[in-house]
């Protein structure tokens, strides 16, 4: 498979990890769209949002049960957000399933 995010995972690219446990890895995003710019991933590959499934679930459950204590561990104690991208019009730009945190400011309302 060439999938950036599994290669990472792999070890094979580095990233600037910020947590990781035997479910999900967190890294710096290369291109902050905010002060805050976190990725976090199932190690499990999973395409998009449009590919979880009562077999996968489970994966996404502990993604998010992460999500909060790596925004805690990252300072965003006055809020943050969290977004994913499915597919080409979502600009969905690796083919595996990451969602975006994003904080340290206060954040536009507009999202597109």
């Amino acid at each position: 498979m060439d999938c950036l995010f599994c290669k990472i995972i792999a070890g094979e690219i580095p990233s600037e990890k910020v947590y990781e446990d035997g479910n999900v890895l967190a890294f710096k995003d290369i291109n902050p769209q905010a002060p805050v710019h976190i990725l976090v991933i199932p190690k499990t590959h999973i395409e998009s949002a449009d590919k979880i499934t009562e077999n996968n679930n489970s994966e996404v459950g502990a993604v998010f049960a992460a999500i909060p204590k790596i925004a805690a561990e990252s300072g965003l104690t006055n809020g943050y957000r969290v977004v994913t991208n499915v597919g080409e019009d979502g600009c969905q730009s690796v083919k595996h399933l990451h969602f975006h945190i994003l904080g340290g400011a206060k954040l536009g309302e507009k999202m597109a």
